[in-house]
């Protein structure tokens, strides 16, 4: 009786989000059109070839890599106001997970904003709906906290608010992350209208 044949070679289950994280890290520091296939598989440990068994062009990854960020920002949007008795609550907890994605996850968070344009028309535009959804979550609770604001002016107060915490994407800041993210929830609790914790 013969031994059983080799076992077959594992594939590293987490491969996929190892890609997905050096293509980021990758892109954000040297620009879409600088990184290759090749270099984001130096980065893993695996050749250019192996990462096309993963994704058909570098163009799909770095739609994948847009999908999971802003996926997670919708699930973890929608446990929060979902819990929302609480709406100043809510409102702060959604600050806080933003602040968080643009501190801790700098380098997606980079990576959408310079580089989604490189993407085709029709993934763009699926992407933009998935950004206007986590808006709208904002500005319902918005409007729960002061009944006194229409959709309009809530959407603006939502949109200053983001882009007050995104500001920290476009240029070293040159101090810890710890005390980064505090003045980041200074200044969304200010433009939106909430207190400052402890004041």
């Amino acid at each position: 009786m013969t031994d059983a044949a080799p076992l077959a070679r594992r594939r590293d289950p987490d491969r996929k989000e190892k890609i997905l994280a050096a293509a980021a890290e990758l892109v954000a520091q040297r620009g879409f059109h600088a990184v290759s296939m090749a270099d984001i598989g130096a980065r893993v440990g695996i050749s250019g070839a192996a990462v096309y068994r993963h994704f058909d062009n570098k163009a799909t990854l770095l739609l994948a890599l847009f999908d999971r960020s802003l996926d997670g920002l919708l699930r973890e949007e929608n446990v929060i106001v979902g819990r929302r008795e609480d709406i100043p609550a809510a409102l702060r907890a959604l600050i806080e997970r933003q602040v968080d994605f643009v501190v801790d996850e700098r380098e997606f968070a980079r990576v959408y904003y310079r580089e989604v344009e490189h993407l085709p028309p029709d993934d763009q535009m699926r992407l933009r709906r998935k950004q206007r959804q986590y808006v709208e979550e904002w500005v319902h609770v918005v409007r729960e906290l002061d009944p006194s604001l229409d959709e309009s002016a809530a959407r603006v107060l939502v949109h200053a608010t983001i882009g007050t915490i995104q500001s920290a994407l476009v240029h070293n800041v040159g101090m810890s992350d710890d005390r980064l993210k505090a003045m980041l929830r200074r200044a969304a609790y200010a433009v939106i209208g909430l207190p400052v914790e402890g004041s």
